[in-house]
């Protein structure tokens, strides 16, 4: 792994935390078509929550658009023997999106780097590329099921209203007293699994 995939990598606990809660909802529906569910990461960087939504689907988009952290990607799957659920893309996932299908679409998108911290509220207008506002419309293309790994001086409300007709649950992740980050669910996975802080032991 690369020095900026160390720094970008959401932790493997929370990547896992993320997974088994996406995998609740859609494994409970039906017993029998368990794990028969696609979930996108739409930037995917070295792989980590790919290879933890491929522990419980049997599909998974993974898109990037490094060349070089898809490789990266691609690697750390064999590692974890999870290779065959991954479908890795080079790309673009705001111009993917009109293209794609899945029943969830989970997005961190780049923050900005270790500068978004120095503001009290970090400003959603002002990520990378594109708005939050404009990512969550992408994804709503595809699903209104999406997961937001977010920073951890995001404003609650903000996020909320980023899609005002769809239910919404603001997880905020504790890597034991640490806040670390905050994961936000819209649509039926807002609805399921606990609205409660969540403390991961590391």
């Amino acid at each position: 792994m690369d020095e900026e995939g160390w720094y970008s990598v959401t932790p493997e606990v929370i990547a896992y935390d993320t997974a088994e809660r996406i995998a609740q909802l859609y494994n409970s529906k039906d017993e029998s078509k368990y794990g028969r569910f696609t979930v996108i990461d739409a930037f995917c960087g070295v792989g980590g929550n790919a290879i933890q939504f491929a522990e419980w689907c049997e599909h998974v988009i993974a898109i990037d658009i490094d060349p070089t952290r898809l490789a990266i990607a691609k690697n750390n799957a064999e590692v974890y023997g999870v290779s065959d659920r991954i479908e890795f893309i080079l790309g673009d996932f705001y111009q993917l999106a009109p293209m794609l299908q899945a029943q969830v679409v989970f997005m961190s998108p780049p923050w900005g780097g270790p500068e978004y911290l120095e503001s009290s509220v970090y400003d959603l207008d002002k990520m990378p590329f594109h708005t939050a506002q404009e990512w969550v419309d992408r994804a709503q293309l595809i699903s209104p099921n999406i997961v937001y790994f977010m920073p951890r001086n995001c404003n609650p409300r903000e996020l909320a209203d980023l899609c005002p007709e769809s239910s919404c649950d603001i997880e905020m992740n504790y890597m034991g007293t640490f806040f670390k980050s905050i994961t936000v669910y819209y649509g039926d996975l807002a609805l399921y699994g606990s609205s409660r802080p969540r403390r991961i032991e590391i």
